[in-house]
């Protein structure tokens, strides 16, 4: 059935499957982690049994997600080597320390602690308890810095030379490899990223049970604290990622011209374009709304600055406008968006109102998912952006893949689809039961009795009398 189909497309499609999946995990979980460390840290500091219990009923679900997180993280590991050799023998020596580092610091770091922070609260101090907590959180922070770090020299390549095999290897120092051009920007802009896709979910939660009952205590803390993030973080969010996208027309001039769809170039100022329609057969917009001359305000702080087109790019050397100019239009639209719900909260809690305007609880309710669409629109634009290459400027897709025939892959894409929705599907069902339940007071540690496996029962905690151990 996949005969004709191009192998490339497919093992393409594969990885960009896996990894959007991937992604929204480890983009609730960075979030997650910081927040329970926050919530800990003021249940320690005030003694309020308020926050323990949030505490307990995020850390349940954090476990999940986490689970789910690293699962689908190491099916994407094994795609390097079935799918993509080529890339992986040629990049290796610079991108593998990048990801034995990411391994030997935050994943250690994680793992390490992670079974005090779950199962712990009863065995050990308060103290070490938090500082497990913390070392977690660190920990998805430090794994981001790695992976991003990684994903940016590929964007923005330095500190490398060619070795007479064809090998990326790293020349005078891993700073220069790791501190790529793109990278600072990138990682900051992924980071905060994950704090608002973490902020919408935990306000998505407490705006439902206000829906239920806006006298619970646990539903208005959790709403109030969401909030806060939204209306802070969601401003600093556009300004880096307007800096980030000054980087990028710096480094990556094509990716930024098929995001603004500018076919031709604007020797006068280029208009920013809000909606239209890309016609990559007679390359141009079609049915455009657009601002005269803002984009060149944008990109360039002067309204009659000349912005170059992608005339000005050879034709093999473009990335697919139609998919750049929309999941930027999205990613972008819904950080207003986000940014529009923020202000919104503000308003009300200026008013006093913040636990007592059911649209706002609804709106708050509507865009708990846009976290997550928002980061797989933001990937999406990044990493089309960079085609055709895997290796900006310097190795190109069709370069790097495996010598693969299409049935091969194409059966191997279509496992991957049923095993993840079923696999990850059940996955995200308990979650959303779990946010269903809401908090409450008392809230229970997770279960962290004894397992039983087979062929033993655990003993009873009083004996018979006479019996012996």
């Amino acid at each position: 059935m996949f005969d004709g189909i191009d192998p490339i497309l497919l093992a393409r499609a594969q990885f960009a499957f896996t990894v959007s999946f991937h992604f929204i995990f480890p983009s609730f979980s960075i979030g997650l982690a910081s927040y329970l460390a926050v919530l800990e840290g003021l249940w320690l500091r005030t003694g309020k049994q308020l926050y323990l219990d949030i505490f307990r009923f995020w850390v349940k679900i954090f476990a999940v997600a986490f689970a789910m997180g690293v699962v689908s993280g190491i099916v994407m590991s094994y795609q390097f080597g079935t799918n993509w050799s080529v890339f992986s023998d040629k990049t290796g020596p610079i991108l593998g320390p990048l990801m034995a580092y990411e391994v030997l610091t935050a994943f250690f770091l994680e793992a390490g602690f992670l079974g005090v922070m779950l199962f712990g609260m009863k065995k050990v101090g308060k103290r070490l308890h938090f500082t497990a907590t913390c070392m977690v959180a660190v920990g998805t922070a430090i794994s981001a810095f790695w992976i991003l770090s990684a994903n940016s020299w590929m964007h923005t390549p330095q500190g490398y030379a060619i070795n007479a095999q064809g090998q990326f290897v790293m020349a005078g120092s891993w700073l220069t490899v790791i501190f790529n051009p793109s990278f600072p920007y990138r990682f900051v802009h992924t980071v905060i990223a994950a704090y608002l896709t973490t902020s919408l979910v935990v306000g998505a939660t407490g705006a439902w049970h206000l829906l239920k009952d806006k006298t619970d205590p646990h539903a208005r803390k959790i709403f109030s604290m969401a909030m806060w993030m939204a209306a802070i973080v969601a401003p600093i969010q556009i300004f880096v990622g307007d800096e980030h996208g000054l980087n990028t027309l710096k480094y990556q001039p094509a990716k930024v011209m098929a995001m603004e769809g500018h076919y031709d170039s604007h020797p006068k100022g280029a208009p920013l374009i809000l909606f239209g329609m890309p016609n990559p057969d007679k390359k141009r917009m079609e049915y455009v709304v657009e601002i005269p001359k803002v984009s060149s305000l944008i990109l360039k702080h002067d309204l009659n600055a000349p912005l170059a087109g992608l005339d000005t790019i050879p034709q093999d050397k473009q990335p697919p406008v139609a998919i750049l100019f929309w999941s930027f239009r999205v990613m972008v639209g819904l950080g207003f968006a986000i940014f529009g719900l923020g202000l919104w909260s503000l308003v009300a809690r200026w008013r006093g109102k913040l636990y007592d305007w059911p649209w706002l609880h609804r709106a708050g309710v509507l865009m708990g998912p846009a976290g997550f669409v928002a980061v797989i629109a933001g990937w999406i634009t990044t990493e089309t952006g960079r085609q055709p290459y895997t290796v900006y400027g310097l190795l190109r897709t069709v370069d790097s893949v495996s010598p693969l025939a299409a049935p091969a892959v194409g059966a191997s894409l279509i496992a991957f689809v049923l095993v993840y929705f079923a696999v990850f599907g059940v996955g995200t069902w308990y979650i959303l039961r779990l946010i269903g339940k809401g908090v409450h007071t008392g809230e229970t540690e997770i279960d962290d009795s004894p397992i039983r496996t087979a062929g033993t029962t655990p003993l009873p905690a009083h004996l018979p009398e006479g019996q012996a151990a």
